[in-house]
């Protein structure tokens, strides 16, 4: 047993048992919840999130991170479910597995770094307000002792761990929820409980492959929506690892993370639950209520289990609104609230980027088009900036009949008009010289670009060498420019 196997399982018994409780009784609302905006029976979503949980914390590549059934993707399958049914969504969720396990020994994580700051923040403040304006439904056409529950199990969240000796001993979220539901027992209020959001399954899962006909149309019909899933499950997935990685100072290894994803997807399809993944607001509460290793991802898949099959008339008499406390907290807690501080002192351009993320993720709901909002703009920006930092030098020689032009920077789709604009085509002199020995040729537009310069500078009878290509812009030039190809150049840009 290595040091590192000792210490993500048995490194922090208490914290990660008593974080694992709660994060298990945070979890059984939301996989009734998620399985209703899928259209499916509500084990579905609660065998999924017992089961997810449970294989991604042998499999999973980040200590502490809770995986299940979620929002982002039961939006996903709704379309499929209601055209197709359940047995279809079960292979999908099987293929999506696979299709991750794919990506992953592909390098799929590697994407992550494209992922700028100001597109993470975004993404956590959208998460956050999306989190709370989850639980509003739970808080309109309410009586007031709904307010009251909700407002006890916050003031029991934010100041138990101010009591002497037990504030440090038991998470707070944990206690908050079992002083609500006396509360609401003694005096008989009349809430909205756990029961209510559906009946909770009475029996364990059984393995069962999906019964459909493997055939090509079948695969026509579910790979889209596997590939779809595919996609935003990882994307939530290695950002929420990351979000823990920056919360907990540790790291993660985001291409077992992928494959691990995979894995509890194809598990989940074989025990009739739905596709899932990472889960930020249950990841937070996990950190937040003291879970750090993988036991506590275990425990709440085993305790998710035992308390909706075994337990399910404690569960069920648990109000809603002790629940809708903890996740409020968790969007308090997930909140960048230093960036609102930052704006006035941050660029522009990285506010908008921030901005742009959030509101594409609140008003679509979709995180995967926010963070590809959010990456696409960062990325204008940048190529934007990096296109200013090109610049040129120029001097004659030999008396004036030959022209130095010495370019400096990246040249590139953005900066490649920059780049033909230095030159002064019609000024009288016999040779000119292109240095680009401080320059870089990035892409096909950038030698289109070179291309286009000699042809018109030799269309004006000059004599035209370039000097100082690096080995990239060598490469890139021989295999792409037609500069030194009389007819292939005419034929290209004979129009211009």
């Amino acid at each position: 047993m290595t040091q590192q196997f000792k210490q993500e399982w048995f490194g922090n018994i208490r914290g990660d048992i008593l974080s694992g409780l709660v994060v298990a009784l945070a979890l059984i609302p939301e996989a009734i919840a998620f399985s209703i905006i899928a259209g499916v029976d509500p084990k579905v979503g609660l065998y999924a999130s017992f089961c997810i949980a449970l294989v991604i914390s042998f499999v999973g590549g980040r200590s502490g991170m809770i995986s299940a059934a979620t929002g982002a993707m039961a939006l996903v399958m709704v379309m499929l479910v209601r055209e197709h049914g359940l047995q279809y969504l079960l292979a999908t969720t099987i293929l999506t597995g696979i299709i991750q396990i794919i990506l992953a020994y592909i390098g799929v994580a590697k994407l992550m770094s494209f992922v700028a700051r100001a597109v993470m923040v975004g993404f956590v403040n959208a998460l956050a307000i999306l989190i709370f304006m989850a639980q509003l439904p739970e808080l309109t056409n309410v009586t007031w002792h709904v307010y009251a529950l909700t407002a006890l199990g916050l003031g029991v969240i934010y100041l138990f761990p101010y009591v002497p000796k037990l504030g440090s001993l038991l998470p707070s979220p944990l206690v908050s929820i079992v002083v609500v539901t006396l509360v609401a027992i003694f005096y008989g209020f009349d809430v909205r409980t756990v029961g209510d959001m559906g009946a909770l399954p009475d029996s364990l899962p059984i393995f069962l492959l999906p019964d459909i006909p493997l055939n090509i149309e079948t695969l026509t019909i579910i790979l889209p929506y596997a590939i779809a899933l595919a996609f935003v499950g990882l994307l939530e997935s290695l950002m929420t690892a990351t979000i823990l990685d920056d919360m907990t100072d540790t790291k993660s290894d985001k291409m077992v993370e992928a494959r691990g994803q995979g894995i509890a997807n194809i598990a989940s399809g074989c025990i009739g639950g739905m596709a899932g993944c990472a889960m930020i607001g249950q990841s937070v509460i996990n950190v937040k209520s003291g879970g750090r290793g993988r036991l506590s991802t275990f425990v709440a898949g085993i305790a998710l289990l035992i308390m909706v099959v075994f337990m399910s008339d404690i569960i069920s008499i648990i109000p809603m609104a002790s629940l809708v406390a903890v996740m409020i907290m968790v969007s308090i807690a997930t909140f960048d609230w230093g960036s609102i501080a930052k704006i006035k002192t941050l660029p522009i351009s990285t506010s908008l980027v921030t901005f742009s993320t959030m509101m594409v993720t609140i008003f679509t709901h979709n995180l995967a088009l926010g963070v590809l909002t959010g990456v696409l703009l960062a990325s204008l920006f940048f190529a934007n900036k990096i296109s200013h930092f090109m610049y040129h030098e120029e001097h004659y020689e030999d008396s004036g009949k030959t022209k130095f032009y010495k370019i400096v920077g990246q040249v590139f789709f953005n900066s490649s008009d920059k780049f033909v604009n230095i030159f002064d085509f019609k000024e009288d002199v016999q040779k000119v010289i292109i240095d680009v020995h401080k320059a870089h040729f990035w892409d096909i537009s950038a030698v289109y670009a070179l291309d286009k310069t000699v042809y018109k500078l030799r269309k004006e009878g000059k004599e035209v060498e370039i000097i100082g290509q690096n080995e990239a812009t060598a490469t890139i030039i021989d295999r792409f420019g037609i500069h030194d190809n009389p007819e292939e150049i005419e034929k290209v840009m004979g129009g211009h």
